[in-house]
């Protein structure tokens, strides 16, 4: 799951310099790694002087420490220490690298939203964040993350000139504790990377992509496939990703499990090419996700022209609220969820190349150069003040 391929440019010694914070970076590969890096390049291209902290080491490899300073197609890359847990590392480091910011632009609602908002005075600069869905992105511990929102978290938020929602359910959260200062730029995709791959001919094949964590319910798209195959032996699965809090033998457990081995083929970490080759046997895109900050991985299955089929939480809702084409399902109910796939199946048999083409031009409309052209307002906006 890489990244846009750009041509490096030269970082100007006298541009405006974008410090973007982050716990996880390349060569790490996730959707919140992608958004950075594709912003990155772009902000570099625009003009800037880009550069990104991050963690010394993967979540999947805490103990491999990567290097503390790297350049990466031209981002200046600089990874501290840290410890405490995954959702909520732990690393002070961040204020040793501030010093020559124009602008500190946060992604995600952790540590370093709180830190930085807490050490405001101490480094001085002005800071927009990027919430990527906040921190609820399972139920549990509802109660206590709740509470968190509506006492550190609108504290902190406090601290910054703009809170960007990158999706409508995100924006409305945190407009309760931030009204003034929430505004909506829903993530770039990048449209390329596996654009127009998906099979001509309708296939009675889906694929799934991303990280492998528990939230997003992969027990429940085996539980459909296993539904789907006693209906029509034709049907098979692609899951396609990293492990995370899930391992790869976790998985391969499950699927033998429901003696889904012939049904289900799964393939870790592959580079975009890989992947690109497996959703060209494919039609269709499915996701049992109880929760995503934004619905990244949908627009990019858009833009291969696989049809999605996706869990009906708030990101995804959002999502089909402005593209029809979307099918909505409950992934926790099988048969209906299989109903659903069916469905969606049937309708791309009827008109192939129409709703093909209608799925690559909506996805269109998230291209990275328009998306980045939002960000650059804000930027310039905050360097105007």
């Amino acid at each position: 799951m890489e990244t846009e391929t750009v041509t490096s440019v030269p970082q100007a010694d006298a541009a405006p310099l974008i410090v973007h914070v982050v716990r996880q970076f390349l060569p790490n590969r996730g959707g919140l790694e992608d958004v950075v890096a594709n912003l990155a390049y772009q902000t570099i291209k625009h003009g800037y002087r880009v550069r990104v902290i991050t963690l010394d080491s993967l979540f999947t490899s805490r103990d491999n420490k990567l290097s503390t300073h790297e350049t990466i197609d031209g981002i200046d890359v600089v990874r501290i220490p840290w410890s405490g847990s995954q959702r909520y590392p732990i690393a002070p480091q961040v204020f040793r690298h501030l010093g020559d910011a124009a602008v500190i632009h946060v992604h995600a609602i952790d540590f370093f939203f709180d830190a930085l908002a807490l050490g405001r005075l101490l480094h001085g600069k002005p800071m927009i964040v990027t919430t990527h869905g906040g921190f609820f992105h399972t139920r549990k511990y509802a109660t206590i993350k709740k509470l968190w929102f509506q006492t550190l978290t609108r504290m902190s938020a406090r601290a910054y000139k703009r809170i960007v929602g990158c999706s409508v359910s995100d924006l409305e959260q945190f407009r309760k504790i931030s009204p003034r200062t929430s505004i909506l730029i829903e993530n770039g995709v990048d449209i390329g990377k596996f654009a127009d791959s998906a099979s001509l001919k309708p296939q009675r094949r889906v694929t799934t992509i991303g990280r492998f964590s528990v939230n997003k319910r992969l027990d429940h798209l085996l539980d459909v496939m296993l539904i789907l195959k006693a209906r029509n032996p034709e049907w098979h699965l692609d899951i396609v990703g990293s492990e995370s809090d899930l391992k790869e033998a976790d998985l391969r457990r499950e699927i033998q499990a429901r003696a889904l081995d012939s049904t289900v083929t799964l393939t870790v970490s592959p580079d975009n090419d890989s992947i690109a080759r497996l959703i060209g046997g494919a039609s269709l895109f499915a996701s049992a996700s109880e929760y995503e900050g934004f619905g990244l991985v949908a627009l990019e299955a858009m833009s291969a022209g696989l049809l999605p089929v996706l869990n009906g939480n708030a990101a995804y809702c959002g999502l089909a609220a402005k593209h029809p084409l979307l099918r909505l399902a409950d992934f926790s109910d099988p048969q209906a969820a299989a109903d659903t796939l069916e469905s969606a199946y049937l309708a791309l048999s009827i008109d192939p190349a129409g709703i093909r083409l209608a799925l690559m031009q909506e996805a269109g409309r998230y291209s990275w150069q328009t998306v980045a052209g939002r960000y650059f307002s804000v930027y310039d906006s905050i360097l105007s003040d």
